[in-house]
């Protein structure tokens, strides 16, 4: 019941969102043709002043997959996890997503080719993909493009942020589709 009360509000949603969207700004009187393209203008400018962050965050997170250190870090995160029954499996996944989204798609790939979509961690690692920000490609990426060069809480609350989501998600798909094994 559940299930398909999920599935039908997710079908839903996006379409519901841009019509009241829409609805909004004839209501306003919004031209909404003319504020989009002033929009995308503005989005241009900003994608032209974020590359040289770009490269430089998708450098250092080459270098951290390129020297194993990911892999050091999921063996010494592995017995933690495993003492509060966390699928150790998605931890790949949960390093890298506040590092890259691209780089936690490839980690979710893998996982849901390996074990397939509605497994019990194809679920998981899809809800912690749909769950999360990237919490240090924004910092990099968007802080640096407006100056910002004070940013430690931000750090500090983008990863209690995900660290929540991890353990939220292990909750949620439990509750919701069970453990699956």
């Amino acid at each position: 019941m559940l299930y398909s009360i999920i599935t039908e509000v997710s079908r839903w949603i996006i379409p519901l969102a841009i019509l009241f969207v829409l609805f909004a700004a004839v209501i306003k009187k919004v031209k909404v043709f003319e504020v989009f393209i002033e929009g995308a203008q503005e989005g241009f400018t900003t994608a032209i002043k974020t590359i040289p962050y770009l490269v430089a965050m998708l450098m250092a997170i080459n270098i951290f997959r390129a020297t194993g250190a990911m892999e050091l870090l999921v063996h010494n995160l592995s017995p933690f996890f495993n003492y509060f029954y966390f699928p150790v499996e998605v931890l790949p996944h949960a390093i890298m997503r506040p590092l890259s989204g691209g780089a936690a798609l490839g980690v979710a790939t893998n996982i849901i080719a390996t074990h397939g979509p509605d497994s019990y961690l194809g679920r998981l690692v899809s809800t912690m993909q749909g769950s999360t920000d990237t919490t240090f490609y924004v910092l990099t990426l968007y802080f640096g493009s407006v100056g910002i060069t004070r940013y430690r809480y931000a750090v500090i609350s983008g990863l209690a942020a995900d660290f929540t989501t991890l353990v939220a998600s292990v909750f949620i798909v439990n509750k919701v589709f069970g453990t699956g094994g």
